[in-house]
């Protein structure tokens, strides 16, 4: 691997900084962005021993790509039954997530902060076999030190936003520096694959979103029977990951939907769960009733909205809805959010304009009928009453969506097919 003027600042750079990152990590954690008890791991240092023979190291920014991964994870274990698989993040949320997830073989470590003595010191520990990183985690150091290794690397779901693209186009150099380190990179958009093939000038393929290919998401059965007696056979729509700016047309969309239906429930589930007192106020205001995810209290008769405040729950929030409006997508800077999750679980699928960051899934599911777009706010209302009112139609849209989801099963099987002979080639 060449290393520019630039990759060789940010190393020394870095080198610098080390001594301060304590003060970094100590602020975080005073966020509630860090684990106090495993502090240790950002620096590098293990929580356990590495396990005997063959260890395949994964690595996901936070909870979207750690999920997505674990398919991944257990294929591995299938096809390699004597191997383990470390699996690193930098969230709470998503360790959280993955101790109750991960198969047996399977292991979270906090990923170290990028300065080369933690590097050293977690790959001198772990010395995996082999590297599989997730969509767009793009760490010089990392990357330098495993490559000089010799560890093979794959690149899985490779994104590329435009702004990245952009910034990294005044720095080809150093772009095919570190993106040539990998042996694969598979993107997971025809726009990623087009704009890495640009920086390394070789072509990149578009092997298809790798969270088109993840199971259903779990819930808790004990949770759902007693959810589903509360609510009885009331009308149930959910607005999955809303950001500031669009619970207001969320709430007018469901005033319009109990104008026909009066028993309507709507959950709401903002993406950033810590937004839960503004939106309470938002409903106050409103004139909604509400209960909180969060606060344990039962989904009454007269409750108009669910207030999903809580993460890693959605599995249960779908399961209890027919109709998803998927947000992350009615405001402008927004790029919409994963549409498969609802649709694989049965709901009919709604959204907005912005939706760059998942164009591939949704053009797809618009043309076959599986989703719907919805290019003003204040269309949203009379969409999910529509839906609701016409039962042959709402079957209808809730199976093709769910038949739209699970035939993307088979981006997990191509993937691997590209995957394999990197996985045999520096096995122990």
């Amino acid at each position: 691997m060449t290393d520019t003027t630039l990759i060789k600042g940010y190393g020394l750079a870095t080198r610098a900084l080390g001594p301060l990152t304590p003060l970094l990590l100590k602020r975080r954690q005073k966020q509630g962005k860090e684990d106090p008890e495993r502090i240790a791991e950002r620096h590098g240092d293990a929580a356990i021993e590495r396990p005997e023979g063959e260890l395949i190291w994964m690595h996901g920014a936070s909870v979207g790509e750690c999920m997505m991964l674990l398919p991944v994870i257990r294929r591995v274990l299938t096809e390699k039954p004597a191997a383990s698989v470390l699996i690193t993040s930098g969230t709470v949320t998503s360790a959280e997530i993955l101790a109750l997830h991960l198969p047996v073989q399977a292991f979270h470590q906090f990923v170290p902060l990028d300065y080369p003595k933690a590097i050293h010191k977690f790959l001198d520990h772990w010395k995996p076999d082999l590297a599989i990183w997730a969509e767009s985690e793009i760490w010089p150091n990392m990357i330098r030190q495993t490559k000089a290794r010799k560890i093979p690397m794959a690149l899985l779901n490779a994104r590329i936003s435009q702004k990245s693209l952009d910034g990294w186009q005044k720095r080809p150099k150093s772009a095919k520096a570190l993106f040539g380190a990998f042996d694969l990179i598979l993107a997971a958009d025809t726009a990623s694959a087009n704009g890495l093939s640009w920086l390394l000038g070789t072509d990149v393929e578009a092997a298809g979103n790798l969270k088109d290919a993840a199971p259903p998401l779990p819930f808790d059965q004990t949770d759902l029977k007693k959810l589903r007696k509360e609510i009885k056979r009331r009308p149930v729509w959910c607005a999955a990951s809303t950001h500031e700016g669009e619970d207001a047309h969320i709430i007018t969309a469901h005033k319009e939907f109990q104008s026909r239906f009066k028993s309507a429930l709507l959950i709401l589930a903002p993406r950033h769960p810590s937004r839960s007192q503004d939106i309470q106020k938002l409903l106050k205001r409103e004139g909604l009733s509400f209960v909180t995810r969060m606060s344990g209290s039962p989904v009454a008769k007269e409750t108009d909205v669910f207030l999903y405040d809580t993460i890693g729950e959605m599995g249960l929030a779908y399961r209890l809805s027919k109709i998803t409006f998927v947000c992350g997508s009615l405001v402008d800077g927004l790029a919409g959010h994963n549409p498969l999750e609802p649709a694989r679980l049965g709901n009919a699928v709604l959204t907005g304009a912005h939706i760059s960051s998942f164009a591939d899934s949704y053009m797809s599911m618009i043309a076959f009928d599986a989703a719907q777009r919805l290019l003003n706010p204040a269309m949203i209302g009379a969409a999910v009453t529509d839906l609701w009112a016409d039962k042959e139609q709402l079957t209808k849209r809730q199976s093709l969506a769910q038949n739209y989801a699970t035939g993307r099963d088979a981006v997990l099987d191509y993937v691997w097919e590209q995957l394999a002979p990197l996985m045999n080639e520096n096995a122990s």
